[in-house]
Formats: C-alpha cells, sequence, structure tokens
C-alpha cells in the first residue's frame, strides 16, 4: 500500500509514492545562450500591433551613452525563456551618482508601447515584466535571478547625473527548456504558411516544456491540467518527451482534494501543492490525457497505478447530473470550456462527460476492468441519449445550452467530438454553426483547436486547414513568434483581465497547429 499522508489544513491527500515517481522523472533543463540580434524602435500606429523597425547593428550597443530619459530596446530574433545578464559601465566624468534604470521584458512588441502605470486589471500587476534598479559602482556585471519570457528587451536610463552616462556593454539570455528544437524536423510544405505555423507552435510548445508542462513561461507559470492533455499531444508527435507527461500525470494524483477530486492546476515551488482551483472539465481531462499517455508511450505501469484517479473524476462528475441526465451546472468558475464572456456550458459540459467516459472506459477495457467498462458505457449511453432528446433544437438542427436555450460553437464542438452525432450530421452541425456565426463565439486558441478537431474529425480537412491559417495566422500576421493565451480575430487586444498587458503571449494550449497538422495532413 502507498505511504498516504493528509493535510488537514486544506483538506488534500498527498499519496507519498507518486508524488516520489513524479520526482524520479524531473527532466534537466537544457541551457542556451543567447545574444540580441539587433537594436530597433518599437513604432506605434494606427493599428493595434505597433511596427518594429530595425535602429542599428548589435554590434554597436556600447557606443550609446544612455542619459536621462534615454532608451534602447533590444531585438533577439525569437521568443526566448531565461536568465539574462547585463555588463553595465559608464563614460564622462566620475560616477557622482547611482545608475537609476528601468528594464521592461516584452514577449511581443506590442507590450513596449504599454505603460504599467495604466493597469487596472483584476490579477496581480506583479505579473507585468519590468524591473527598476539602483547600481551604485559601475563597471558591474548585472545578473538577475527572475526567469523572464521575451522577446523584446527595453532598457531605460530613468536617471545618471549631468556628469556621466550609462553604457550597455553585453546582453545575454541563458535559455532554458527540457527540450530544444533540434530534436524535431519540421514539417515539409511547399505552403509557407503551413511551415510557420508548425515552427511558431513548436517554439510555443518547447517554451513552455520546463520542469513541468507550463501554461505559460510569463504566467502562470504553472501546471494546468487542460493545456496539459493538449500539450501532450503535440509533444508525442514532435519531441517525444514522455517522462514529463508521466511526471505531470502523477503529481496531479499525488495530491488530491479530499474526495479524490484532481485540482485544475497545481505549483512546484517551493514544493510541490495542488491549487484550490477545481474545473469539472479539466478534471475529467485527466483519463483522457492518461489513456493518451498509454497510447504514445505503452506504459501499462503507469496506466495501472493511476486508473483508479481517472476513474474517480468520472464518478464524481457523476454526480452533477439531475433525474433526466442533464448536466446541472455550477457556481463561479466551476468549468472553463473558454473564456467567451456569458458562455453558458450546459451543452459543452454534457458533450466532455461523454467523450471523457468514452475515454476512461478504454482505459477500463485495457486493463479488463469489465465492471467499471461496462458502467462507464451505461453512462454515455445515458447523457447521449439526454443530450439528443432534451438539448438537440429540431427546429434549428444545432443543440442549445441551459435555461435560454443558448447557441453556441462550444456546445455543437464537443457534441461532435463526443460523438453524440455520427459524422454526417456533425458536418451538417458545424456548417450550419459556422453560417450562423451566434453572438457566443471563441476566444481562446484551447476552444478553437477543438473546433479545428471537430471539423477533422467529420472529414471536413479543407475547411479545417483554411480555419487554422485563420486564426493561428492571424496571431503571426500580428508579428507572433509563439501562439498566445488569447486571441480573438474580431477584437485582437481582448483580455479576459481587463487589460492585454498581462496577457500571455506563449501560452500551451495553442500549441496544437503542429499536431493538427501532423496527425491529419503528414
Amino acid at each position: 500500500m502507498p505511504e498516504v499522508s493528509i493535510d488537514l489544513n486544506m483538506v488534500r491527500v498527498t499519496n507519498d509514492d507518486f508524488v516520489k515517481k513524479a520526482e524520479a522523472c524531473a527532466p534537466k533543463l537544457q541551457e542556451t545562450v543567447v545574444k540580441p540580434v539587433s537594436i530597433v524602435d518599437v513604432v506605434k500606429t494606427e493599428n493595434i500591433y505597433p511596427d518594429v523597425v530595425v535602429k542599428d547593428s548589435i554590434e554597436n550597443l556600447s557606443s550609446y551613452h544612455l542619459a536621462k530619459g534615454d532608451k534602447l530596446c533590444l531585438d533577439f530574433g525569437d521568443h526566448q525563456v531565461g536568465y539574462v545578464t547585463l555588463k553595465l559601465a559608464s563614460v564622462g566624468s566620475p560616477q557622482d551618482s547611482p545608475a537609476f534604470f528601468r528594464l521592461k521584458f516584452g514577449e511581443i512588441a506590442k507590450e513596449m508601447t504599454e505603460d504599467s502605470a495604466d493597469y487596472d486589471g483584476w490579477i496581480s500587476r506583479g505579473w507585468i515584466q519590468e524591473e527598476f534598479i539602483h547600481i551604485d559602482v559601475l563597471p558591474a556585471e548585472l545578473k538577475l535571478p527572475r526567469r523572464y519570457a521575451f522577446r523584446y528587451l527595453e532598457i531605460e536610463a530613468i536617471d545618471t547625473s549631468l556628469k556621466w552616462q550609462m553604457v550597455v556593454e553585453d546582453v545575454t539570455c541563458v535559455s532554458v527548456s527540457s527540450v530544444n528544437m533540434d530534436q524535431v524536423k519540421p514539417i515539409k510544405s511547399d505552403d509557407e504558411m503551413i511551415r510557420t505555423l508548425d515552427k511558431v507552435s513548436l517554439r510555443t510548445l518547447m517554451n513552455c516544456m520546463q520542469s513541468v508542462f507550463e501554461d505559460g513561461p510569463k504566467r502562470d507559470r504553472r501546471l494546468w491540467l487542460g493545456d496539459l492533455r493538449l500539450q501532450a499531444l503535440a509533444n508525442y508527435d514532435t519531441f517525444k518527451n514522455y517522462d514529463l507527461v508521466k511526471r505531470c500525470l502523477y503529481l496531479f494524483a499525488g495530491q488530491t482534494r479530499d474526495d479524490g477530486m484532481v485540482s485544475a492546476c497545481l505549483f512546484t515551488e517551493p514544493k510541490f501543492i495542488v491549487d484550490d482551483t477545481f474545473l469539472l472539465d479539466y478534471s475529467m481531462f485527466y483519463g483522457a490525457a492518461l489513456l493518451d499517455y498509454y497510447k504514445a508511450s505503452g506504459d501499462m505501469e503507469t496506466l495501472r497505478d493511476l486508473s483508479k484517479c481517472a476513474y474517480r473524476q468520472m464518478e464524481l462528475a457523476g454526480k452533477q447530473f439531475d433525474e433526466k441526465d442533464l448536466l446541472i451546472c455550477g457556481e463561479g468558475f466551476w468549468a472553463f470550456i473558454d473564456w467567451t464572456d456569458g458562455l453558458d456550458k450546459q451543452a459543452a459540459m454534457q458533450g466532455v462527460y461523454i467523450y471523457c467516459a468514452k475515454k476512461v472506459r478504454e482505459i477500463a477495457e485495457i486493463l479488463g476492468d469489465t465492471e467499471k467498462a461496462a458502467e462507464l458505457a451505461k453512462e454515455e449511453k445515458a447523457k447521449t441519449e439526454a443530450a439528443k432528446k432534451y438539448l438537440l433544437d429540431s427546429e434549428a438542427g444545432l443543440f442549445v445550452s441551459g435555461p435560454n436555450r443558448q447557441i453556441n460553437y462550444a456546445s455543437q464542438v464537443w457534441m461532435v467530438l463526443a460523438g453524440a452525432v455520427d459524422k454526417e450530421d456533425g458536418a451538417q452541425i458545424l456548417e450550419k454553426v459556422t453560417d450562423m456565426k451566434p453572438e457566443k463565439g471563441m476566444v481562446s486558441p484551447y476552444m478553437n483547436h477543438h473546433y479545428v478537431e471537430a471539423l477533422l474529425l467529420c472529414g471536413k480537412k479543407e475547411q479545417a486547414l483554411d480555419y487554422m491559417k485563420y486564426y493561428w495566422g492571424g496571431m503571426i500576421s500580428h508579428g507572433a513568434d509563439t501562439f498566445w493565451e488569447l486571441y480573438n480575430p474580431e477584437n485582437p487586444a481582448e483580455s479576459p483581465y481587463g487589460s492585454s498587458i498581462v496577457n500571455s503571449y506563449c501560452h500551451a494550449w495553442s500549441c496544437t497547429p503542429t499536431y493538427l497538422l501532423r496527425k491529419y495532413f503528414a
């Protein structure tokens, strides 16, 4: 029997054996020294996204003498995740005051035009990547202790004195990841956009593969279950780092709520601790992620170890249905699905339940757990019949959600992915909702991934590829080196946090074009 300890204060149950197995899979991070490639100006335009103009060669960096109010913006050529060191000196008279300067990091150029003083969002401004620094004596080597996610670095001299100026002699970044781009052969295609989609996806995935699969290296730097499932799928066809997926699966099962529910996310520093955010769809996806891992790795021991955790998520979710076998919506932030404001999630969550019940049933069948497999098969059937009876509007030919019978993309997509309808009916449903363009659209790459996968499941490959070029290609057209946490083509500066300055522009759940291209189009 595994050694089990209980944290009574936080009502968490820890399986120490699972945590040890997770720690045994901890990766050694690979380090790469990267230098800026040019000095640039970031120029505001009438558009939301600014222009980046090369100002000078990086070879001339030390020729810039920074007095009060002067700025330098350095371009590292691609999105980096790592630790920055600056070599600083002074010119002119002897240094008669401290050097007081600001460092501002940006994942995209737009961040360099935003003023942190204007931020009034609801998550911590501590995520804004800027530092105010005093150095009493120059020359000096400044090693910044924090890890940053960035492409651009702006150095602003807030004050020196009238007698001397500050010089930046050199800047380096030690970039870190558990993998590197050389491990993966890029997709071969005559279509430049397809090659770019693959490259940017891989960069996104690589920069999120740290000691765990992070959701975003800028923010939140946590392991989220929904992100993990999609990252892992992309990883199996690219970097093939099975141990990192295994580590994350054991971590989630290694510390749960007292009733066995896995959290939506967890922290790994200063120690492993599960968060107090619980999302029903994310917990159900644990079993789907476990099955995907087994199919990719063939690791039967891990499947056996973690199967009970997968079963438990479906048991807990199964309690959330009424006498009609319709899912009862929770209160507050109870499920994710998408960031779309005002989205009714009932029908989509019904679809997620059916989808995950099928995945977990397959686990039970592989392990010979016939009783559990039969139980889940019964659940699938009942919830699918209820969805068709109560949620499928015969006149509209679309699934409706909630008491106001909202029609949205998410409901259709998840019912298609769940197999609640056959491929032919699914194709018609997706055509209808696309033509309708319902008010409640899709704003996250996470939801847009599932829309594309639903199209592919129904055989609509050309439409799926066109949509990938439109949606992820839209980010590329705005200068993306990595794909973003949120992108709404109709409102490119949208943010769920009150300001786009805290948006994550390298985000795990957006990395899937490389997976979709390799699985369906290679």
